[in-house]
Parts: C-alpha cells; sequence; structure tokens
C-alpha cells in the first residue's frame, strides 16, 4: 500500500519520527517503543554558492529532501503513516529565511550560518565607537551590580555564524524584506521555524528555547528576543516568532502532506539535540561533536555563565519548569576541511586518511591552519599550509588536516578548563 494512504486496518499510532536537517544530510529515524531504530532514510543537503564567501539553501529543495527522507524512513520500516504517534525535528542553526507573512512567499534563499556576506558589517560593527561605548557601560553595571546579565554585553562581539548580522543586511539589501516588515508582513524563521510553518500550511509560527538562543538575537537571561540588539541593527522586533518549550505540542501536520495529520512534539537546535541524546543531564558533562564544525557544549545547569571571548552561553532545552543552559565553545572547519581535500583529490575517499596518516611518523613539520580559529573570528582570515618543503608528500599534508583537529579540540579543551568553573564530569 502507498505510503500515506488511509487504511482502516492500520496498527495503533506507536513509532516517532526523528528528523535531522543538519549542514550536510538531512536524514530520518523512525524508532518504535524501545527506542530501537526501525527505519531510516537520508539524502545530501545541496548547498549554493552563489558568490565567494556566500553559502545557501533553496527552501523548495530542502522541503523536498524533508519531506522525502520522512516517507522513505517510514517505508523502509514496513510502517503505515497512521502508525506515527509524532515527529520531532532536529535543525541546524544560525541558518534562516525571511518570507511574506500573507503569501508565504520568501524574500530570499536560507541564508546559511557558514555564510560569510555580511562580514564587512561585522568588522564595522566590532572595530566601532559606540559598541566599545557598551562594552564601558556594561562592563559598570556589572562591577556595580554583580549580575552576570550585565557580563556578556559588556564584551559583545559579533560573529558572522549569527544571524543577527546577515538579517541586518537582508534589511539593507533586499527592498522586498524591508517594505514587509514596515507593513507588519515580512517572518523571520530558523529552519526550524520555517519547517513548522510548511508543515502546518501556515497555520503555527514559531521556534522554541535552543533555536531562538543559537540566532545571536535571543537574550538567554531574560528569555526574549533582545529589542536593544534589534534596534541597534535596525531590525524591526514584529518579525520574530513566538518562542515555545523544546518539548511542546506544536501542532499536526497538514493532513494532504502525509494522508494521516501527524502530532509534532518536540523542536530542537541540533548540537543542544546531540547535547540531550548523549544524556549529559548534570553540570559538568560534555559533549563533542566534530561534523561540518567542531562543538563543544558544557551543561552549566541552572546557571546562565557568561565568559569573556571563545565560549557563549545558550539555552539548551526547556521542557515545562525545566530550563538548562550550556556553555558553547565551536571550531568552524572540521569536516569542511576533509571535505575541501577530498574535492582537490588529496585522496579519493574519507577511509583512505588514516591510513595515509599512519604511513609517516609525523607531518614532517607541516602544519594546516584552519581559516577560523578558536581565540578569534576573523571572517577574512584564510586558511593555509606552513612549513612545506621539496619532501612534502600528499600524506604529510592529510596528516596535517587531521593534526590540526586535535590541536584545535585541545585548544578549545583548555580554555574551557580555564574558564567554566565547573569541574568537568564527562565528556561525550
Amino acid at each position: 500500500m502507498p505510503c500515506g494512504q488511509p487504511d482502516s486496518g492500520a496498527a495503533p499510532a506507536r513509532y516517532v519520527l526523528g528528523v535531522d536537517v543538519g549542514s550536510t544530510v538531512v536524514k530520518c529515524h523512525v524508532y518504535d517503543r524501545a527506542a530501537a531504530v526501525r527505519g531510516s532514510s537520508y539524502r545530501k543537503v545541496e548547498s549554493l554558492y552563489p558568490r565567494p564567501g556566500w553559502v545557501e539553501l533553496d527552501p523548495e529543495v530542502l522541503w523536498s529532501q524533508f519531506i522525502g527522507v520522512i516517507k522513505e524512513a517510514v517505508q523502509a520500516a514496513g510502517l503505515h503513516m497512521r502508525q506515527i504517534a509524532g515527529l520531532g525535528i532536529s535543525t541546524q542553526r544560525g541558518t534562516f529565511i525571511t518570507w511574506h507573512k500573507r503569501t508565504g512567499k520568501p524574500f530570499h534563499n536560507f541564508i546559511s550560518w557558514q555564510d560569510l556576506r555580511s562580514a564587512e558589517l561585522v568588522n564595522s560593527w566590532n572595530n566601532s565607537l559606540l559598541l566599545k561605548v557598551i562594552h564601558v557601560i556594561f562592563t559598570v553595571l556589572h562591577f556595580l551590580t554583580g549580575n552576570d546579565r550585565y557580563l556578556a554585553p559588556s564584551f559583545l562581539t559579533f560573529s558572522t555564524h549569527q544571524a543577527s548580522m546577515k538579517l541586518s543586511w537582508v534589511f539593507k539589501n533586499i527592498h522586498e524584506a524591508e517594505e514587509a516588515a514596515k507593513k507588519n508582513n515580512c517572518c523571520f524563521g530558523t529552519v526550524d521555524t520555517w519547517l513548522l510553518y510548511r508543515l502546518t500550511n501556515g497555520s503555527v509560527y514559531a521556534t522554541d528555547y535552543s533555536n531562538a538562543s543559537s540566532t545571536g538575537i535571543f537574550e538567554p537571561f531574560t528569555k526574549c528576543w533582545n529589542p536593544t540588539l534589534c534596534n541597534l541593527l535596525s531590525i524591526p522586533v514584529s518579525i520574530y516568532p513566538p518562542v515555545r518549550d523544546t518539548s511542546f505540542n506544536f501542532g499536526s501536520t497538514d493532513a494532504e502532506i502525509f494522508g494521516v495529520p501527524i502530532p509534532i512534539m518536540a523542536m530542537v537546535a541540533d548540537q543542544q539535540s546531540a547535547m540531550f541524546g548523549e544524556c549529559c543531564f548534570h553540570p559538568g558533562d560534555v559533549k563533542l561533536t566534530m561534523g561540518t564544525g567542531g562543538f563543544w557544549n558544557v551543561n552549566t545547569g541552572e546557571h546562565l555563565f557568561a565568559s569573556r571571548g571563545s565560549l557563549y552561553p545558550l539555552i539548551g532545552w526547556k521542557i515545562g519548569e525545566e530550563v538548562v543552559y550550556l556553555t558553547e565553545g565551536s571550531i568552524s572547519d572540521v569536516g569542511t576541511a576533509v571535505k575541501w581535500a577530498l574535492d582537490i583529490e588529496l585522496f579519493t575517499s574519507v577511509d583512505e586518511t588514516a591510513e595515509m596518516a599512519q604511513r609517516t611518523a609525523d607531518s614532517q613539520g607541516v602544519c594546516f591552519i584552519p581559516g577560523l580559529q578558536v581565540s578569534g573570528d576573523d571572517p577574512y582570515l584564510c586558511a593555509s599550509f606552513m612549513g612545506l618543503k621539496p619532501s612534502t608528500n600528499r600524506n604529510h599534508l592529510v596528516r596535517a588536516i587531521l593534526e590540526s583537529v586535535a590541536f584545535r579540540n585541545k585548544l578549545l579543551y583548555d580554555i574551557i578548563v580555564k574558564k567554566v568553573h565547573i569541574p568537568l564530569r564527562t565528556i561525550r
């Protein structure tokens, strides 16, 4: 029987779908009550590079991939859509889109968290007199009150990874979005919000705390979109979605999509989702993910921890009255560096890299320096190899790339140990 067609004899709904929309793949797993995977499917995410430094996703292609992996996974599990009790969605963070509230038509493609179009704005703001004044004001407020709410703004710097500056770029460069916002007809959404909007045929517009806190526009201390930051960047506050708990009944999918309505019961940002999935539930638990980039997350419990440079506070998840906070440090290039080496044919399969690296005792003094470092975020820095010699071969280059991942993880670990005043319990 075709997937999604009504079947009065279908078994009771007792399976759940987990869909992850990452930077590299969209994948779906079907879980039974014992949390065993009954069926899976994945498709590669197709990134677009319309200009140097720009990284985009076609929303219609992403939508097609999202629906496709769900249908394929349910079919692979030998199930009917009527047997699906709920859907949970995990998404890449910082990637966003804006669209017209009335028509639902996007004003532009998804702008990826990897996109560098806001680099000039970022540098201009980070070097501005106004930002220095803000630092002084909040430093004084923190000194007088001791309240950590004033600590983060006292060393606020902007990054190309954050949605804030790229959103500011949108309103400076896309006239249709600016005009719609003036008429309260512009919607902003990270990937989760846009998928929810499409799945419910435009009837539900929302995000969760984990995704909101990852945009750089949401104030984790007050748990609200930051009006002061929006005013500074000339971003209308009216464009933002309501923020709900991570575990929440967000409504059901439109019945025409899968043949039956499926409840959407959770939305979560991918790094926070991985943190939860690794059972890092206690203060001092650490999760390390190495995918497109590298992400260290430290559970700080009920306390929001702000640190100068390199680390930033996030909301891990909110479930009912429980709010769990995280401190995060990131490495921009992990999988991207390996993929680049594959694209220029340093090897033909990633499986070869371990053997190539082990063919030589060391990298012969060759170092690979990625473009963005743990200790800073200058979007104009370029990656480079150092220490090249006439005797340097592919094995040395591959070993240097892999070593760079280890070195940067060790650097970030040292920063966490030094700045996070919570004993680390486990690293998963």
